[in-house]
């Protein structure tokens, strides 16, 4: 299972959200370049970039962060947030980005994920944000009725990359991942699934790893807070 460190950022920083509000935002670090070179130097395989004004701007807005965190790393990064036309994914694409993570878009333009999914095969995944087990998009400020396992289903076909499930009741609260809930959406599709939301300490992960199931999982707040070490997490995964 690979751990990826998370890096969210709000006007140019490194911020954790509680369960998704914008006025909940803790700053951990005003150069994100730096911290994800750190998070590189502790061995991660990955990192996960979320352009948090982007997803309500639905444009990308961080873009100056991301660009000098590419510049930094030699790992390959996933980013979402604000990415909703064809144009934009390309433009991340060919700026270094290893994969683009779709959410709001793959609810209001599903035909968009299947085109992007075909022109850049291996590098377009999904992102999907979920309040008891429905959908929630730009910037979780939208609930849907669409439910979760539904649309993961919707694109068993399309060729996307990952799915990436966040519990938004969970996120940021270090609380623990919704296990169950994630196990069984991964369970319900072929694609791969990375669990993200509530990920706190070193157990959640194992769990995380030990339903067989679940290709990976996303931590922010925990790494920041020293909840988790990065580096001996890595150790232990790899075990």
């Amino acid at each position: 299972m690979i751990l990826y460190p998370a890096i969210d950022l709000k006007d140019g920083q490194c911020v954790r959200l509680l369960r998704g509000e914008m006025s909940a935002a803790t700053v951990f670090g005003d150069d994100p370049a730096a911290q994800a070179a750190k998070f590189e130097a502790a061995g991660c395989d990955w990192l996960h970039l979320v352009d948090l004004n982007g997803a309500f701007a639905g444009t990308p807005v961080n873009g100056a962060a991301v660009e000098a965190i590419l510049a930094r790393v030699t790992v390959p990064a996933q980013l979402g947030g604000g990415i909703r036309d064809m144009a934009t994914i390309a433009m991340w694409l060919e700026k270094g980005l290893a994969r683009v993570i779709l959410g709001t878009v793959a609810v209001e333009n599903p035909a968009l994920v299947r085109e992007a999914a075909r022109a850049f095969p291996g590098r377009v995944a999904v992102g999907i944000d979920a309040r008891k087990g429905r959908v929630a998009t730009k910037g979780w400020a939208e609930e849907t009725e669409v439910m979760a396992t539904d649309l993961a289903r919707s694109f068993e076909d399309a060729g996307v990359a990952a799915l990436i499930y966040t519990d938004i009741d969970r996120d940021g609260a270090m609380q623990g991942p919704n296990l169950e809930a994630t196990e069984a959406l991964a369970r319900a599709v072929t694609i791969p699934v990375i669990a993200s939301g509530g990920v706190s300490r070193m157990e959640d992960l194992i769990a995380l790893r030990d339903t067989g199931v679940i290709a990976g999982a996303i931590s922010g707040r925990a790494l920041y807070d020293g909840a988790i070490d990065l580096a001996s997490a890595l150790t232990a995964l790899k075990a």
